[in-house]
């Protein structure tokens, strides 16, 4: 099994997306590190250790960054998970101990251990990366690949119409932290970034079909998606809102699921209309050089993208009683 890293900012779509990593058979999660983004990352501890009690996954260890962002207070998300950051679905508080190390260090050390074979699968605001980048600046060189679930790279009109940041041109997990996110992308990862253009397209919607497969699998992994649609559902939001970050991961498992282009990109840092927005520069003429080169989804197989996950959900090696 691949190794993967998921730092990230639960939230319940990174709920959903941590019990798919644990349920597909393909990833050996070896560590879980947790940033400020859908809530701080104390907060975010709390609710990653309740998704692995969820999950009866008592062996991965869960650390924590900063509780803002590099440079910028941190701001207020304008999309509610929830007064508990999972949908309110009564998930029990966990009793497990949080691990004492600081998030980037921990990254760095995995790193480390696993000589270019982990796969870092960021599902938030870039904090904890650019800390360990600071640190270690061979980092990129170190990891197989890094995934990241952020930005949006004009595929569409999708990364425009359902922009997450608290402004016209933004993506959540970019705006939080635009200045962590301009230093990664110009390190010189493997990174493949997974954009909105891609990550809310109107195929990656549950079906009535898909819907049913999950009732009747009878498991906590299912009924907690179930329960995050309806929890966006009645708050008029449409069901691709609990699997945003679970795209993220399905790149990990199996990159086929998106086609992806070079692109040469860039993050508003200064302006407040634009601020964290990704702006790709595809003139003909003129193009500036110096911007760096990352590889952005920009389509995605929706029905790959339902086989590993539904299988991953359902699984009865996470009966709920």
């Amino acid at each position: 099994m691949k190794p993967v890293l998921i730092d990230c900012d639960p939230g319940m779509d990174d709920a959903v997306a941590l019990l798919f990593a644990l349920g597909c058979g393909e990833l050996d999660v070896r560590a879980i590190t947790t940033v400020s983004g859908n809530l701080t990352a104390d907060r975010c501890s709390g609710n990653a250790r309740r998704v692995l009690d969820l999950a009866s996954a008592p062996h991965i260890v869960v650390a924590r960054g900063p509780l803002k962002p590099l440079v910028r207070p941190y701001p207020r998300d304008p999309f509610s998970h929830g007064s508990d950051g999972l949908a309110e679905l009564e998930i029990p508080i966990s009793t497990r101990p949080e691990d004492s190390r600081f998030a980037p260090d921990l990254i760095i050390e995995m790193a480390d251990a696993h000589a270019g074979e982990l796969t870092l699968v960021a599902l938030g605001p870039l904090t904890n990366v650019a800390l360990a980048l600071i640190k270690d600046s061979s980092l990129p060189q170190k990891l197989r690949e890094l995934i990241i679930l952020g930005g949006a790279f004009g595929f569409g009109v999708g990364g425009s119409q359902r922009a997450t940041g608290d402004n016209p041109a933004s993506e959540w997990n970019i705006y939080v932290d635009p200045e962590a996110a301009q230093m990664v992308f110009g390190a010189g990862f493997r990174l493949t970034a997974i954009g909105l253009d891609v990550a809310t397209h109107p195929s990656v919607e549950l079906s009535a079909f898909h819907r049913q497969k999950l009732i009747e699998a009878d498991t906590r992994a299912a009924d907690f998606l179930l329960g995050v649609i309806d929890f966006v559902e009645r708050r008029r939001f449409k069901s691709y809102c609990g699997l945003i970050d679970a795209l993220a991961v399905a790149a990990a498992i199996d990159p086929g699921v998106f086609g992806t282009e070079d692109v040469q990109v860039a993050v508003e840092t200064q302006s407040a209309l634009t601020l964290g927005q990704t702006v790709v520069d595809r003139r003909e003429n003129f193009r500036w050089t110096h911007l760096p080169t990352i590889s952005a989804a920009c389509t995605v197989d929706a029905a790959r993208f339902f086989d590993l996950l539904l299988p991953a959900l359902c699984a009865p090696a996470s009966p709920k009683r």
